[in-house]
């Protein structure tokens, strides 16, 4: 990204300075500490280390920020209209169990709305950026979502429900059922941000997924704006950053996308 701001530039480095930590653990991952926050949703010494770190390279350089973290209590900023807000290890359980795709994700609001984003996959290298009206970016290239406009050559990506929302599992394999007659194929990472990140990209052509939080969507969302894809709730009337669910695709596919998850 040629033009990038003063904040997407200090995003960029807190992403790479908490990936090296990362990145060297994730090579000795048989020796990680780890303990369990609930049932199936584990946080890991590295994982803090992480978040610990870019919240001190982002409020050192923006200290009236707010702050919203996944591993962290919410801060208030000096300044109300902005906040950071980080998922240091998206992917957490792939990283426990040495699968290389987990990703770092970095936004910032402003007034409300998602106006930075950074989705860093360090084990690949790959740095997805986007800022409002600046479009998206992998490393040094602009991305654009699929042109695909029919669902039978189309590949989705989702989350499956596990121990910690299974209230949401009937209503997802109904989702599945109805949507995989129709396509090309669904796929299961475990990380909703380069999910999303691989949607801008073009590589998948559409995403869905229940329970959500604030921080595994931010910047992941801005993204596949930027990269020209449309964004809705997964149920009708929902929302997305209070755990509605979120569904995005091409224009193309989006609507008949809607229709097929919404009304499973």
């Amino acid at each position: 990204m040629s033009q990038a701001s003063a904040n997407l530039n200090l995003m960029i480095k807190a992403a790479r300075k908490a990936a090296r930590g990362l990145l060297r653990d994730f090579g000795e991952v048989e020796n990680l500490q780890v303990s369990a926050k609930g049932a199936g949703d584990f946080v890991s010494r590295a994982d803090l280390r992480s978040e610990a770190q870019i919240r001190e390279e982002l409020t050192t350089g923006r200290p009236n920020y707010g702050w919203l973290g996944e591993e962290s209590e919410e801060v208030k900023g000096t300044d109300p209209t902005r906040r950071w807000i980080v998922d240091p290890l998206d992917g957490t359980t792939n990283y426990l169990h040495g699968m290389p795709h987990w990703a770092i994700s970095i936004a910032l609001e402003h007034k409300g709305e998602i106006v930075s984003g950074v989705v860093y996959d360090p084990v690949k290298d790959e740095m997805y950026t986007a800022e409002k009206g600046q479009g998206a970016w992998l490393n040094d290239r602009r991305l654009r979502v699929s042109a695909r406009r029919d669902m039978i050559s189309a590949v989705f990506a989702t989350g499956i429900p596990f121990a910690v929302n299974p209230q949401q599992l009937p209503i997802f394999l109904r989702q599945t059922a109805k949507l995989a007659p129709g396509c090309a194929g669904l796929r299961r990472w475990g990380t909703a941000s380069l999910d999303l990140a691989y949607v801008a990209a073009g590589r998948f052509d559409g995403f869905w997924e229940m329970g959500l939080k604030p921080w595994d969507l931010a910047a992941g969302m801005l993204l596949v704006r930027e990269a020209g894809g449309l964004i809705g709730p997964a149920l009708e009337g929902g929302d997305p950053f209070a755990g509605g669910g979120i569904l995005c695709a091409n224009s193309e596919l989006y609507d008949r996308f809607a229709e097929t998850i919404r009304t499973a």
